[in-house]
């Protein structure tokens, strides 16, 4: 199997690393991992592609690229420049360093790199490792991705959904801000919403006088609905969504066509 992997956090980013360590294990000693990712901290561009203007590529070692563009940047060098056109079998994005639940699915670069690859018509599965108070004293704070990870995407691959439609299906997977050994299980969950939380910016004064403004995100221990990525995550679950990048609303294109004929 041939796998090629990215993320948002960077090239030299921890969950990188235990990410290559799921790839290597899922496409075993025959198969071959190809890693493209960001040569800088991409957090938070979403689906975002470099479309106005071109973007460095570099290897760093066998199989091995940095790219200065986004996550969806990366997996279209790696396909089209790095593989020179052949597609990979599989594209893990990941493993982001906190959780990808929620509405922070809309912000982030580590599914918007599985996003493209299910656009490019190849499986993909995005990762994150919620982060937590009860996290707090461990020597490796990616403990349940790297101990849980390569199960859950296997056990994707065996018994996933994979469709083949125009807009295909990929998956979003969380592990819980939890100990390797306190992780109870896997659950599917639809995608959820934070209530009474959200993105804003909090403004600073430089020393030369001038206004900044930092993106502030919100609580992440606020639990989503029952049954829901975040809720799920916080009860101790490894949370699996199936996503697709189509963002129509089905569900009201039938009462729409009836108030607006």
């Amino acid at each position: 199997m041939r796998i090629l992997i990215t993320n948002d956090d960077g090239i030299n980013a921890p969950g990188l690393e235990v990410l290559e360590e799921i790839a290597h294990a899922i496409a075993g000693p025959e198969g071959e991992v190809w890693v493209v990712a960001p040569a800088f901290e991409q957090s938070g561009v979403g689906h975002c592609i470099s479309y106005t203007h071109p973007m460095m590529i570099a290897k760093l070692g066998p199989r091995r690229y940095a790219a200065e563009g986004s996550p969806a940047d990366c997996v279209l060098a790696g396909i089209y420049d790095v593989l020179d056109g052949a597609k990979p079998d599989l594209v893990l994005s990941g493993v982001n360093r906190g959780n990808n639940s929620g509405e922070n699915v809309l912000y982030s670069g580590t599914i918007g790199g599985a996003m493209e690859a299910a656009l490019q018509g190849i499986p993909a599965i995005a990762l994150s490792q919620f982060f937590g108070p009860e996290m707090d004293g461990l020597t490796d704070p990616f403990e349940a991705a790297r101990t849980h990870g390569t199960a859950v995407v296997r056990k994707l691959l065996d018994a996933g959904i994979w469709t083949n439609d125009d807009y295909r299906t990929f998956y979003n997977v969380n592990f819980p801000p939890l100990p390797a050994a306190r992780v109870k299980g896997t659950r599917v969950a639809a995608q959820g919403f934070r209530r009474d939380t959200s993105f804003s910016v909090e403004p600073h004064q430089s020393p030369s006088g001038r206004k900044f403004l930092w993106i502030k995100g919100g609580p992440q221990q606020t639990p989503t609905l029952p049954g829901t990525d975040a809720a799920v995550n916080l009860d101790g679950y490894i949370s699996v969504t199936p996503m697709r990048a189509d963002l129509t609303a089905h569900d009201l294109l039938a009462d729409l066509s009836a108030r607006l004929a």
